[in-house]
């Protein structure tokens, strides 16, 4: 059971980080990781009553898969100086 779960940590950090990302466009680094965070915890796989228990687990896994996924986003978005003419 804890290895399904655990794959699954990387794919919901990319759509919390998404999704955080999206709904909150003005917010700080900080409050944007601590939703996504929370996101990926919420969509755990697992009977609500052990989301909390295994998010605590978890905790440094998920922090890892959301740092992750930060950076693949920001790859993906074209630098200041692509624009520069």
């Amino acid at each position: 059971m804890i290895n399904k779960i655990i794959k699954k940590i990387p794919e919901l950090a990319k759509q919390a980080v998404l999704t955080a990302e999206e709904n909150l466009k003005t917010e700080s680094g900080k409050t944007k990781k601590s939703a996504a965070i929370g996101l990926v915890i919420k969509n755990l796989p697992v009977p609500i009553y052990l989301k909390g228990f295994l998010g605590a687990i978890l905790s440094v896994f998920i922090d890892s898969a959301i740092e992750i996924a930060v950076a693949f986003m920001n790859m993906d978005k074209p630098s200041e100086s692509e624009h520069e003419v």
